[in-house]
C-alpha cells in the first residue's frame, strides 16, 4: 500500500506560528532599550547612573536631557519615553494630571528622587573670581545667564532669587536667558556672560570646576527645587521603567547623586 504524504493540520500550522511570533517580538522587546527624558540639570549625573544599572540588570538605556518643559510637551504629543526625571515636580504631576504618565508609589502623584541647589557660578579668569552675594550688585557685570524661567525649573529659582534679593528689575536687562540650565552653564563658560546661575550639578562638572567658582545661593531666597519622576503611561516598558527608578531610589545611587550636587531624598 503506498503511503500519502503527512502534511501539518492548519491548527497546529496556526498554533505554531503564533508560538514563533510571539517569541520573536519578546526578543524584540528585550532588545528596546529604556527610554529616559531627563532634565538638562541630569545631563552631568545620569550617564554613570545609566552605566551602573546596565552592568548590574543588562538593560540599555537612552537618555534625552533637555528642559522640564519641552519634554512634558514632547511627552503629552506622544513621543516614545518610557519615564520621565523631570527636576521640577510640577511636570510630572501635570502628566499624570492628564492620564499621560503615573507615579511610581503614588498614581497621583510624582516620585521625588532628589533636591536640586542653586549656585552663581563665575569663570577664575574674570573679574568676579570670587563670586559672592555681592556679585550680583557689582556695576561691572554686564551679563548674567540664567535659564528661561518659563521652560526650566532652575530658571524660576533664578528668577526667585533675583526677587527675594530685590535685584530682579537692576538685573533683568542684563540677562542671557538660555534655554535650559546645560545651556546656561555654556554662556557663562564661554564668557557669553560674566556670571551665571546655574545648578550645582554644571558647576561640578570637572571642567567647569577646573575653569571656575561658585557661591551657593542660600536656599531660602527660592522655593525648593524638588525633582520627581513618573513612568509614561503609554510605555511598552513599565516594568522596566519601574525597575530603573527604584535602582534611582537605592541608597547607593541617592549617595552618588549627592556627589554630583544633588540632594537625595532618602
Amino acid at each position: 500500500m503506498k503511503l500519502q504524504p503527512r502534511f501539518p493540520r492548519p491548527r497546529f500550522l496556526l498554533a505554531a506560528l503564533c508560538i514563533f511570533w510571539s517569541l520573536h517580538a519578546a526578543a524584540f522587546a528585550q532588545q528596546e532599550p529604556l527610554r529616559i527624558a531627563a532634565a538638562a540639570d541630569l545631563q552631568p549625573v545620569l550617564p554613570p547612573v545609566l552605566d551602573r544599572f546596565h552592568q548590574s540588570t543588562g538593560i540599555d538605556v537612552q537618555a534625552t536631557y533637555q528642559a522640564s518643559a519641552a519634554l512634558t510637551t514632547q511627552i503629552q504629543n506622544g513621543a516614545p519615553f518610557d519615564l520621565f526625571l523631570s527636576a521640577d515636580l510640577s511636570y510630572p504631576k501635570r502628566l499624570i494630571d492628564a492620564g499621560a504618565a503615573k507615579g511610581l508609589r503614588d498614581p497621583a502623584s510624582p516620585t521625588p528622587y532628589a533636591h536640586g541647589a542653586l549656585v552663581l557660578w563665575t569663570r577664575n579668569d574674570s573679574a568676579f573670581a570670587h563670586p559672592s552675594q555681592a556679585t550680583l550688585t557689582n556695576p561691572n557685570l554686564k551679563r548674567l545667564a540664567i535659564a528661561n524661567p518659563d521652560r526650566a525649573p532652575y530658571g524660576r529659582a533664578a528668577i526667585a532669587t533675583l526677587t527675594s534679593l530685590h535685584l530682579l528689575d537692576a538685573l533683568r536687562p542684563k540677562f542671557a536667558t538660555a534655554e535650559n540650565i546645560a545651556q546656561t552653564a555654556q554662556f557663562a563658560e564661554s564668557g557669553n556672560a560674566d556670571a551665571g546661575l546655574i545648578s550645582m550639578t554644571s558647576a561640578r562638572i570637572a571642567h567647569l570646576s577646573s575653569i571656575g567658582s561658585f557661591w551657593v545661593v542660600p536656599s531660602n531666597l527660592y522655593p525648593p527645587i524638588e525633582q520627581g519622576a513618573a513612568i509614561v503611561t503609554k510605555s511598552t516598558q513599565q516594568a522596566n521603567a519601574r525597575r530603573f527608578l527604584e535602582f534611582l531610589l537605592s541608597p547607593p545611587i541617592q549617595q552618588e547623586l549627592a556627589k554630583s550636587g544633588l540632594t537625595p531624598v532618602n
